[in-house]
């Protein structure tokens, strides 16, 4: 057959072809990082192969454990949390990793290599859902290590969200999703079951101009401030804005930010003034909101905690929580505006 005949597979392209084309970008690449990105891929699928038959594996429902937030641990998150753990503990591509689920850093075990990235994840974000069947997800961030050999340290994590070097979510729903981006945009990527790779469906994603959707929990609009009451009276047009956006909240945040992303509107979770040990909301820093705000510049979206830029926020703990307005650049500048107005 002649060689330039066109056949059905040049349409076709897997993520780790579409992840060594992007490596191009960068003259300096090793592959290192194109390695570890599989990785992730890789838990991903396996997560999502547990996912997808939970009631059947006995896995739904908790552990009756409690986690470093105070929250409890499900089945799955512990599966999840284990999986992207050993499929990365002995690559020597990582130097230190960090899970929502535990308290502190996750060092590389002794007689295994060290490398140059630090992976922050959160292994099953809105696990609380498992039961019902509604969707979840698995976030992550990489950065460089600041240090320079050796073990990893609390302060190769402790990074703001600016100099991540990639970062991305699978969610695992009706199909199971990869989005990524190594600062070369956003792209998405649908597992197909039937052969078992994860191939290229949403290439260069962009936030629509045109916001659709607003998602929050409106059961806590009591407690929110008069900044973020009034937000909301604009978005829903309640104020004349003319807006009119429709509701929809699921309650995994990668689910409303995922839809959002691709649909246009504004998630946001505000703090609120019901606990006074909580005054900066309920969403993690390192592990949820700086990877999602950096793909949200990635698709020409914006991310703030209210006040201040979200990749500029410099981190001091593992576990800092921060307010969120994530989605339309126009829309969390407008959030932006209400609290300065409102709230001081």
């Amino acid at each position: 057959m002649d060689s330039n005949y066109p056949t059905f597979t040049d349409k076709i392209t897997t993520i780790e072809r579409h992840i060594l084309e992007e490596q191009r970008f960068f003259p300096q690449a090793t592959g290192v990082l194109t390695n570890l990105l599989y990785d992730v891929a890789l838990a991903g699928k396996i997560i999502a192969s547990h996912t997808t038959r939970a009631g059947l594996a006995e896995i739904l429902g908790s552990t009756n454990a409690v986690n470093v937030q105070g929250e409890t641990v499900m089945k799955l998150d512990v599966l999840a949390d284990q999986t992207m753990y050993r499929l990365n503990d002995h690559t020597g591509r990582v130097a230190v990793m960090a899970s929502e689920e535990h308290r502190g850093i996750l060092p590389i075990p002794a007689h295994f290599p060290t490398g140059k990235y630090v992976l922050l994840y959160d292994p099953l974000d809105g696990s609380t859902n498992i039961d019902y069947n509604v969707s979840v997800g698995t976030i992550f961030g990489v950065y460089n290590r600041i240090s320079e050999d050796g073990p990893g340290t609390l302060e190769d994590c402790l990074q703001p969200g600016r100099d991540l070097v990639a970062a991305g979510y699978l969610v695992y729903g009706s199909s199971t999703m990869l989005v990524y981006s190594t600062g070369q945009g956003v792209h998405g990527f649908t597992l197909d079951p039937s052969v078992g790779e994860f191939l290229l469906s949403h290439p260069d994603i962009r936030i629509p101009a045109k916001p659709k959707f607003y998602s929050a929990n409106q059961g806590y609009q009591r407690y929110w401030t008069k900044g973020n009451q009034k937000f909301t009276d604009y978005v829903q047009g309640l104020d004349g804005s003319g807006l009119n956006l429709s509701l929809r909240y699921i309650g995994s945040m990668i689910a409303d930010f995922h839809r959002n992303l691709l649909g246009g509107g504004i998630f946001y979770y505000p703090a609120d003034t019901r606990d006074p040990a909580k005054p900066n909301g309920k969403l993690r820093l390192l592990y949820e909101v700086a990877p999602l705000a950096f793909l949200a510049e990635q698709a020409g979206g914006y991310a703030s905690d209210g006040r201040n830029r979200i990749l500029d926020i410099v981190p001091t703990e593992l576990h800092q929580r921060v307010p969120l307005y994530v989605g339309n650049r126009e829309m969390v500048l407008a959030a932006e505006e209400f609290i300065r107005k409102y709230d001081g």
